[in-house]
């Protein structure tokens, strides 16, 4: 293959959906696709997007058309996908489903279970998969350039990473912004005007962000360098871990976790 993925079609499940649209994009961005490349389907009504591309209400269709399929359908309208798929390469970015599932009910030994998160969307998602054993080389290079153009990606050792990862990077743009709710509450209670409180909360956040991703500490070091500052900011965090924030976060995950192992166990 001349580049990964490069020639390749693939086709998605869901792919007038937000995420099976952000991976589109994301590959079409990254040259990794043309639009002549992918078969997307969609349930009601065909998006006015991705022209040159191919899109059917029949997911059966797409899979015969398609070297690779994505499957972007929530988990729990999984089980009535009737998709057999008779060997190709099957990449589920569902939380929860286990690859001795997707083989089974899709009739495929190349399974590769994926889950990226919202930041797809920019480019920045975190996207850790696991693969069966009959994955080659080259699935893997399909596999890595897909979710390298959504952001970075690693392959993980078990499913049982996947399963905490769920909670961790898979939900983990929505504690940012719970921690950004919060943040922006508390400032309007204070009397800031919404709008103001609004671009403080974002800029804070958005700027930790990029700080965090050009300097590349681990964050325990970035904490411990405010709290030797001895200042308000570890003021702040002194009194947030007094409070349980450390034991609210890992709650939190713990939660997602079980969430996903028992989604699996229904599947």
């Amino acid at each position: 293959m001349e580049a990964a993925g490069k020639g390749l079609r693939i086709g998605i499940v869901g792919g007038a959906g937000w995420l099976g649209g952000a991976i589109a994009a994301a590959l079409l961005d990254a040259g990794i696709a043309s639009p002549q490349d992918l078969v997307l389907s969609y349930r009601n009504q065909q998006p006015d997007r991705f022209p040159g591309a191919l899109w059917t209400r029949d997911n059966q269709a797409l899979a015969d058309r398609s070297d690779a399929i994505v499957l972007c359908v929530r988990p729990a309208d999984w089980p009535d996908l009737d998709v057999a798929v008779e060997g190709k390469l099957v990449i589920s970015v569902m939380a929860g489903i286990r690859l001795a599932a997707l083989c089974a009910h899709h009739q495929t030994r190349r399974a590769v279970r994926t889950l990226p998160n919202a930041a797809a969307e920019v480019r920045k998602s975190y996207t850790p998969w696991i693969a069966t054993g009959d994955i080659d080389d080259t699935d893997r290079a399909v596999v890595r350039a897909i979710f390298d153009a959504c952001g970075v990606q690693d392959e993980v050792r078990t499913e049982a990473e996947i399963d905490y990862l769920t909670g961790l990077t898979g939900s983990g743009p929505a504690f940012p912004a719970l921690l950004a709710e919060a943040m922006m509450a508390d400032a309007i209670a204070h009397g800031l005007d919404r709008q103001i409180a609004r671009r403080a909360v974002n800029a804070v956040l958005v700027g930790t962000g990029r700080m965090l991703e050009q300097r590349d500490d681990c964050p325990t070091e970035t904490v411990r360098t405010f709290l030797d500052y001895r200042g308000t900011t570890a003021a702040a965090i002194e009194e947030m871990r007094t409070a349980g924030f450390d034991i609210a976060v890992a709650r939190g995950l713990k939660a997602a976790f079980e969430k996903s192992v028992s989604m699996g166990e229904s599947s």
